[in-house]
């Protein structure tokens, strides 16, 4: 489909990791789009991201990049659909930042991401062209007749139209003088109770260019008052039983006051115009010439405060002020026609109001909080807002997140443990709850008994023994006198080795190759085994362990994985070999999209290696074929599909450069057998509950999994 969202990520090899300001960068955008001043994230790209059905995100508790590798195989619905991979830096407390303080299971002392008004969860007004002022009025200075209302416009918003048969009662002002740039404002506000009739005028405010107010009057209702309204209004039954002042009254002092080429200024204005049952053809809406996105509107409290620095419609106050109300209008209008477009869109105003609503959130959170827990906080130190969270910051924006699991949002938006609740039974609440919501977060947990140190470690170590097992090969028999140095040359045309060892302890020697990467070892099966090097004939060979019987299941498996489509392997490269020489060198191939030349994390250089990533995968199949038995600068190039992405591969990396192996203790080994089949099976149901929930979701839903771990 032509408006179909997807997602563009051109992350690919060492620069594959992100950090959680970054996932934020990218959940904001998807939840919010442009018409809250969101912005693109930096490092990936949504398009039509206005047609997203929704966003989920899965949180696997207690799981990490360590548990999807271990368990790589049982992940079968996970690792086939869900094409961008990306490590996370590590952050303690992100998922606090995503929805809510009591969201880790240790407290933490701060915040980071989307957990302050000043950080990244607040829309920056960076690119001024979106602003949706900017893009209605231009950024240069006008003059007033630039911002009254259309006739169009008028007719849109509901505003009394001289000839309309809806108003042919009305009575027009008569200010038929052609308006001018110095043509006079006038701020209007009227304050309106509930009659029989309907909504009715109880009391109007003119006030002139200078703030002066010309008129303050209260107005007696046509018919018998229903509600007057008083919290809004101020109006009692006792202020209106002494008025003899009617609405014909009023409508005849207006016609008097206003000259003949003035410029009615209100927030809103067209219910005053219509309760007052009047036509006037030159009018400046507020709510209106402030613009947001989507038809939605600014109030006149929040616009006097952050525009003006004032405070109105207080709470002390019984109702509102009509004359306060019509100044503030008046002066709204004012600074935006001295100081521009520009100035105003500065003020970056989406910002402010967010910033405003999570402020009141942060204070009704410390409010709902526990008397008990209040006083504890207090006695350990000075008292302190609750920091709103991304799901609050989707609140105030008027969305409806969904949070299930073992942290659950309650009526008040305050994020409650909820410990009881199975995998399952969230998982049939969330094929439930995930259409009603445009934003959900669903957590599943692996259970707190696997995450015991002693378990970690020994589960590190088993996945830090079977990487090194499918990096090392073994390869021989080798005469007694045979040349080292030619071996290694041979082997190293595979690609990087990490270490090289003569084994001595066999009837004829052998050698162990240790690899910095899967496919250099795979490469040295597949095209030296049963070779000629240094004048024997020899056996390629991975080490024969329990837990290498299943090495050729999972290096099919890791061939087939959707990150590896359309990217293979290159070996043989010379050390003089630039990635300018690369460029020019495969150019040749058709769609190719990026190259890839690792580098030794440590001392910088190159690898003898290289990764192609190419668009479609006939293409790569065909560079492939190429590719083999090519030379370079001297040099014989290997190839093959490739194994391990780039985030695969430097965390293979860091695991081989890891000090050390992580001890495991006599309970761990006790419990070892057990807890790996259990394991097994528990990955295998998470498995099974991510491709459920995956299938339910609409089309055009963006799903990311999270693999948050313990620390």
């Amino acid at each position: 489909q032509e408006k179909s969202p997807r997602l563009s990520a051109a992350l690919f090899g060492e620069d594959c990791e992100i950090s959680h300001d970054q996932l934020c960068e990218l959940l904001k955008y998807a939840a919010l789009g442009k018409c809250h001043n969101a912005t693109q994230p930096s490092w990936c790209r949504i398009y039509h991201q206005s047609h997203l059905a929704g966003v989920v995100v899965i949180v696997l508790h207690e799981m990490s990049q360590l548990h999807f590798y271990k368990f790589y195989l049982q992940f079968k619905h996970l690792r086939k659909v869900f094409r961008h991979r990306f490590p996370l830096t590590p952050s303690t407390n992100f998922l606090a930042s995503l929805y809510g303080e009591g969201a880790n299971l240790k407290p933490q002392n701060t915040a980071q991401g989307l957990t302050s008004t000043s950080s990244e969860c607040i829309p920056k007004s960076s690119d001024l062209q979106c602003d949706p002022i900017i893009r209605k009025y231009g950024g240069k200075k006008r003059g007033l007749t630039s911002y009254t209302l259309t006739l169009e416009e008028q007719k849109k918003n509901d505003y009394p139209i001289k000839g309309s048969p809806e108003c042919k009662d009305y009575i027009y002002t008569e200010c038929d003088q052609q308006r001018t740039d110095s043509s006079p404002l006038f701020g209007l506000d009227c304050e309106m109770c509930l009659t029989a009739k309907g909504s009715e005028v109880t009391r109007v405010s003119l006030v002139d260019a200078q703030g002066q107010c010309l008129l303050n009057e209260l107005v007696k209702p046509e018919s018998t008052v229903v509600n007057y309204r008083t919290r809004f209004s101020g109006i009692t039954k006792k202020m209106l039983l002494p008025v003899k002042t009617t609405l014909p009254d009023i409508q005849t002092k207006l016609k008097k006051m206003l000259p003949h080429d003035a410029v009615l200024v209100g927030h809103s204005l067209n219910a005053d115009l219509q309760a007052l049952e009047m036509i006037h053809p030159s009018v400046i809406d507020t709510s209106l010439l402030f613009a947001r996105n989507e038809g939605r509107r600014f109030k006149l409290k929040f616009l006097a405060k952050a525009v003006l620095g004032k405070e109105i419609q207080c709470e002390q106050k019984l109702g509102h002020d009509p004359t306060e109300d019509a100044r503030a209008a008046l002066e709204l209008a004012q600074f935006f026609i001295e100081q521009g477009p520009a100035k105003v869109a500065e003020l970056n105003l989406e910002m402010l109001l967010t910033a405003e609503k999570l402020a009141e959130v942060s204070q009704s959170k410390a409010a709902l909080q526990p008397q008990g827990c209040r006083v504890q906080k207090q006695l350990n130190g000075p008292p302190h807002l609750s920091k709103p969270c991304f799901l609050d910051y989707l609140r105030v924006t008027g969305q409806n997140p969904l949070l299930l699991g073992r942290q659950e949002l309650d009526s008040s938006g305050l994020c409650q443990s909820n410990l009881s609740a199975s995998n399952k039974q969230i998982l049939q609440r969330a094929l439930e709850d995930v259409p009603l919501s445009t934003f959900s977060v669903i957590q599943f947990s692996l259970g707190p008994e696997y995450i015991a140190s002693h378990l970690l470690a020994g589960l590190c170590e088993k996945v830090r023994s079977k990487l090194t097992d499918m990096l090392t090969i073994y390869a021989g028999p080798f005469e007694e006198s045979f040349c080292l140095k030619s071996v290694k040359k041979e082997f190293g045309r595979c690609g990087p080795i990490r270490s090289l060892t003569v084994v001595t302890e066999t009837y004829q020697p052998y050698v162990c190759i240790q690899y910095e990467v899967l496919e250099a070892a795979q490469l040295a099966v597949e095209s030296l085994n049963g070779a000629e090097v240094a004048g024997c004939r020899i056996k390629v060979q991975r080490p024969v362990t329990a837990a290498m019987l299943d090495c050729d299941v999972l290096i099919k498996e890791l061939e087939l994985d959707v990150e590896n489509e359309g990217v293979i392997y290159v070996a043989g490269l010379k050390k003089s070999v630039t990635e300018l020489d690369l460029q020019e060198e495969f150019s040749q191939f058709k769609d190719l999209e990026t190259l890839f030349l690792p580098k030794d994390l440590q001392s910088g250089r190159h690898r003898n290696c290289c990764f192609l990533k190419f668009q479609k995968s006939q293409s790569a199949v065909h560079a492939l074929e190429v590719i083999n038995g090519w030379t370079m600068k001297g040099g014989k190039l290997r190839s093959r599909n490739a194994l391990a992405s780039g985030h695969l591969w430097r965390w293979i990396w860091q695991m081989n450069h890891s000090n050390g192996k992580q001890g495991g203790n006599i309970l761990y080994e006790k419990m070892e057998q057990l807890s790996d089949s259990e394991l097994k099976k528990k990955v295998k149901k998470l498995d099974h509950h991510i491709k459920k929930l995956y299938r339910s979701l609409q089309n055009n839903t963006l799903c990311i999994v999270l693999f948050p771990g313990v620390n």
